[in-house]
């Protein structure tokens, strides 16, 4: 039943990358709570590290949300560009979240000032426009990269190694109170960085995740609200 599923999309076509996320959203995954099924684009590119990957995937992820809208109830975009969440949110009535959305306003109520920690050099100024278009531009300690790209993100000692360095620096030298994890791919390294930096480091899957089934929940509340008294508590 639709009310019952959250779908989440990973707009790359990495399998690897979406077993990952999902992994990641394995403690949401509530006894008698909503599914949460996550899905890969094949049309998507191996990573989205460019705008042309971002502006690339519009199209396929939404027709891929408008294949499966009767089976949801929401859906999230994890890839922290926000690929097509505009034009994901005229294709489906139901709730669209965007990762790098949910994160950033995630980070917002764990610090005064967020860093975030991006994939590629290349990527920053696309993060930079998307940060001053949600108007928290303020708030931003810095963005800064590993230069690793998606595929590469597989070494996990290099790459953890590579965050943790970002992280610290984010900390140390701009004042980050909290970090934010610049790409789905890097969801399992979450618990280690913030335990080697001290600090919060949201994974914005998760925090995307969570608002999902937040309004779900929300929703069957207030349906079962309505409910005639006898059938009250019979929706699962």
């Amino acid at each position: 039943m639709s009310e019952q599923r959250i779908i989440v999309i990973n707009p790359n076509s990495s399998e690897t990358v979406t077993s990952g996320i999902s992994a990641a959203l394995d403690g949401l995954r509530l006894s008698g709570g909503p599914e949460i099924e996550c899905l890969t684009l094949a049309d998507g590119p191996p990573g989205i590290e460019t705008q042309r990957h971002v502006d690339g995937v519009v199209d396929p992820l939404c027709r891929l949300i408008a294949a499966n809208d009767n089976r949801a109830a929401a859906f999230v975009v994890a890839c922290f560009s926000d690929p097509g969440l505009y034009s994901a949110r005229e294709a489906t009535a139901k709730p669209v979240f965007g990762i790098a959305e949910s994160g950033i306003f995630a980070a917002l109520t764990r610090g005064d000032r967020f860093g975030i920690i991006s994939i590629l050099s290349r990527s920053i100024p696309r993060h930079l426009r998307y940060v001053r278009s949600l108007g928290v531009i303020d708030r931003l300690a810095a963005d800064q990269a590993i230069d690793i790209g998606v595929a590469g993100l597989a070494d996990e000692e290099k790459t953890l190694g590579r965050m943790t360095d970002v992280g610290r620096d984010l900390r140390d030298r701009h004042g980050a109170g909290v970090l934010v994890m610049g790409c789905a791919g890097m969801a399992r390294f979450r618990q280690p960085l913030e335990s080697a930096l001290g600090i919060p480091v949201i994974e914005p899957t998760q925090a995307a995740a969570t608002l999902a089934l937040g309004a779900v929940c929300l929703d069957q509340a207030v349906a079962q609200a309505h409910l005639p008294g006898a059938a009250r508590g019979s929706l699962t």
